[in-house]
């Protein structure tokens, strides 16, 4: 999908809606300068087209007693589909794990591991992440400041 597929229209639509996704289509109608029913028209579009792929509400981690972020990369001791299967599934079943991408490069995984404190990260690391069959390497780094957040880009 690329921008010249959307019209100025969905542009604006698209970055009203990244920015409050509750936004109703009557507020979202006046802001972009069309009527309430083209505006669910091509919200309706949106969505069945893959663009809009769902809505949520954002949570602050810290709020929930969530106030340690780790980003943790992983090697594997062998990148064959049966290794990188296996390490997702674990992954997949660990809550601590908010975000989990598979890289290029030196690192086969990074991750990005949230928990109540440094101790309940180091049993995380200890206690099951170190025992997912086949991890070879764990480098894990700790933010210090959040510089930019953004939900997606938009043309």
């Amino acid at each position: 999908m690329t921008s010249a597929q959307l019209d100025s229209f969905e542009i604006r639509i698209l970055r009203l809606l990244r920015e409050n996704g509750r936004m109703p289509v009557q507020d979202i109608s006046e802001r972009v300068g069309l009527s309430p029913t083209p505006v669910a028209r091509r919200i309706r579009a949106l969505e069945s087209r893959g663009v809009i792929t769902g809505y949520t509400a954002l949570i602050d981690e810290a709020a929930l007693g969530y106030g340690i972020t780790v980003f943790v990369s992983v090697q594997l001791d062998r990148q064959i589909d049966r290794a990188l299967e296996q390490f997702e599934s674990a992954i997949r079943s660990f809550p601590e794990v908010v975000d989990c991408w598979l890289m290029t490069g030196s690192r086969d995984y990074l991750l990005r591991i949230v928990t109540e404190s440094l101790a309940t990260y180091e049993t995380f690391l200890t206690a099951r992440l170190t025992r997912v069959p086949g991890v070879s390497n764990i480098e894990s780094s700790i933010p210090i400041r959040r510089v930019k957040s953004g939900i997606a880009r938009t043309p």
